[in-house]
């Protein structure tokens, strides 16, 4: 039994809607996908950044400086807040009974100041706003009393030294789900740490942090980009 002309008119033209219909919502929903997610950038979201060192000593002194861009007030909630680029000086001295001040020149200007002492890490400390994270050394003139003794701090990076960007993007490349577990389409719910050790050879410390303040730490080889050791919360 032959289907009526008018028949095989409306089965094609259901067939017809039924994939014009498909289309636009595949369409639509490839669309939203592609709108709605988001690139993110999570070099952004860094809110602790140690990205130099500087080191000299001598018989009686061991001095390292840090070129640190960081929260001020520091605070690891989660949430990439205003930084404030920092130079820190960290002071090992012989007689920790004695006032030391430190003065060194970057540029035409004079930076420094009077150090203070910390007495659970038995050294001295002083902190000012000042970015010295391109430079490659510092002269230093350590005062106490009536003497006088320069130091020259050499910075720890070299042409081998991965930038803190390539770290990080190392780091997601190892366990991108601690990264993709915090995104959504609004961007990032956490913040991120990095910092440049050093201990005979220069290693980046990686934390990424959530709202409730649990980090996942990562230690990394700075040269080639090896996570190390991983820690998670």
């Amino acid at each position: 039994m032959s289907i009526p002309f008018y028949e095989k008119i409306k089965n094609i033209s259901l067939a017809r809607l039924f994939f014009l219909v498909f289309g636009v919502i595949f369409f639509c929903a490839a669309f939203c996908f592609s709108g709605c997610k988001k690139n993110i950038d999570y070099f952004s979201y860094v809110s602790e950044l140690r990205n130099n060192i500087f080191i000299a000593e001598n018989e009686e002194f061991s001095l390292r400086i840090h070129s640190v861009i960081k929260e001020v007030p520091y605070a690891a909630d989660g949430i990439a807040h205003e930084q404030t680029a920092l130079t820190e000086i960290y002071l090992i001295a012989p007689n920790t009974t004695k006032n030391y001040q430190l003065k060194m020149q970057v540029g035409e200007k004079e930076y420094g100041g009077e150090l203070s002492f910390d007495n659970v890490k038995t050294e001295y400390f002083l902190s000012f706003s000042l970015n010295i994270s391109n430079l490659k050394e510092l002269t230093c003139d350590i005062i106490f009393e009536d003497s006088v003794v320069s130091l020259t701090a050499i910075s720890v990076l070299h042409n081998e030294t991965l930038s803190p960007k390539e770290i990080l993007s190392c780091v997601q490349a190892y366990n991108p789900n601690v990264f993709t577990n915090l995104t959504d389409k609004y961007g990032f719910a956490g913040e991120i740490h990095l910092r440049l050790l050093y201990e005979d050879s220069p290693y980046y410390y990686v934390g990424v942090i959530n709202r409730s303040g649990d980090i996942h730490a990562f230690l990394v080889n700075a040269t080639n980009g090896k996570v190390l050791a991983e820690r998670t919360p």
